[in-house]
């Protein structure tokens, strides 16, 4: 069967003018965005919006969202995770205004009384001894990276096929299926310095490729997901095998995919990081806790 290109673009820009015909307000706020925003968007991802222009939003509360233009909608992004517990509940309202109002200070650049009970609450849920707290989860996985390498002095990160970790240089990458090669992600310009002397890539699930990568001793952490979220949903396997040292031609015990994976980065004293940015929402401690993996 031959796809109608013709039909399929003539579809598309049907479907498109209907979108902006529902929607005048946020075609009218996208134009006026262009005179002082880069594509008339805060950030630019804004921008790839399937129906030629953003939806401008109005207000959200709870699990829903309202645009300018008066349409209500289910909100299953959540701001990336940041308002899992809703939009605007009533406590965290009512703990920023006391904030504000009361005691003032949102930006006092030192530390407070509920940074201490946040921290002894993430130690509690994640299990590790201590937290460092950023400003978005690029900057954490920018931290991370580099106290890796600093403790590591090893060059590289591991990454696989399709994961999202924000916009980390060094994370903005994918294997060339022809070639196998580490180069850019489709879309993405002036990286600061070759993909090859930072990263390593391979496809999420494959553990044979994932001992090869570590085996040569320069990799400093595999930085993951602990299920990809960014091309839908993409659990890892449920069971993997891995060839045995002293015979090759036979395979050891099949075991779940992230335990292998750690054996193997204990194995290389390679540094295993989770990052549940999306997955946390999977338990009160986030896939770590669910599946049991290791802190």
């Amino acid at each position: 069967m031959t796809l109608d290109r013709r039909a399929l673009a003539a579809l598309l820009a049907d479907e498109q003018a209907r979108f902006r015909e529902a929607n005048p307000r946020s075609v009218a706020l996208a134009e006026a965005g262009r005179r002082s925003l880069l594509h008339g968007v805060p950030m630019p991802w804004m921008s790839r919006w399937a129906g030629s222009v953003p939806l401008y939003l109005d207000g959200a509360r709870s699990a829903r969202v309202t645009d300018v233009d008066g349409h209500e909608y289910v909100d299953l992004a959540l701001g990336d995770t940041g308002s899992m517990p809703g939009h605007s509940p009533e406590p965290m309202v009512a703990a920023v205004i006391d904030r504000l109002q009361t005691r003032g200070g949102a930006t006092t650049m030192m530390p407070t009384e509920d940074a201490a009970i946040v921290g002894a609450e993430l130690q509690r849920r994640w299990g590790l001894p201590a937290w460092q707290f950023t400003l978005s989860a690029t900057d954490a996985n920018r931290f991370v990276l580099r106290m890796c390498r600093q403790v590591q002095r090893r060059p590289k990160v591991l990454i696989f096929q399709w994961s999202y970790h924000g916009t980390v240089d060094e994370t903005i990458a994918i294997a060339d299926p022809a070639t196998g090669e580490v180069v850019p992600k489709p879309g993405n310009v002036g990286m600061p310095v070759d993909l090859h002397h930072t990263t390593k890539v391979v496809e999420f699930g494959d553990l044979a490729a994932i001992e090869a990568a570590l085996a040569p001793g320069d990799v400093a952490c595999v930085l993951a997901e602990p299920a990809l979220t960014n091309v839908g949903m993409v659990l890892p396997p449920e069971r993997v095998s891995r060839s045995s040292r002293d015979d090759r031609d036979g395979p050891r015990m099949t075991t779940p995919f992230w335990p292998a994976v750690e054996a193997l980065c204990r194995e290389t004293a390679t540094l295993l990081v989770y990052d549940e940015t999306h997955t946390m929402n999977a338990s009160p401690g986030g896939c770590v806790s669910a599946w049991g993996l290791s802190t």
